[in-house]
């Protein structure tokens, strides 16, 4: 099987999702994580990239949370500026 190159938004929802699994691995799930605490940890996650990938990668996303045992519960998107936070829970 050939190699296939990753996108640069397959790579940046990698990054996120190993962010919410670090916070999560080290404040115990269920948690709510805010994007400050996500910026903290890669400061490269801005709020608009971290919509964006939720948006686009959120099967992805799902998907390596659930290997580490976490499910997304909800996520919540209070507009511009306003703060966003993913609802973390054990599967």
């Amino acid at each position: 099987m050939a190699f296939k190159a990753k996108s640069a938004m397959e790579t940046k929802a990698a990054e996120l999702a190993s962010a919410i699994i670090r916070i999560a691995d080290r404040e115990s799930a269920p948690l709510n994580i805010g994007v400050e605490q996500l910026r903290r940890g890669n400061p490269r996650l801005t709020p608009l990239a971290i919509g964006q990938l939720f948006r686009k990668q959120r099967d992805s996303l799902e998907a390596a949370l659930a290997e580490r045992g976490y499910a997304l519960v909800s996520y919540s998107d209070q507009g511009p500026g306003r703060g966003m936070e993913f609802e973390i829970g054990v599967a």
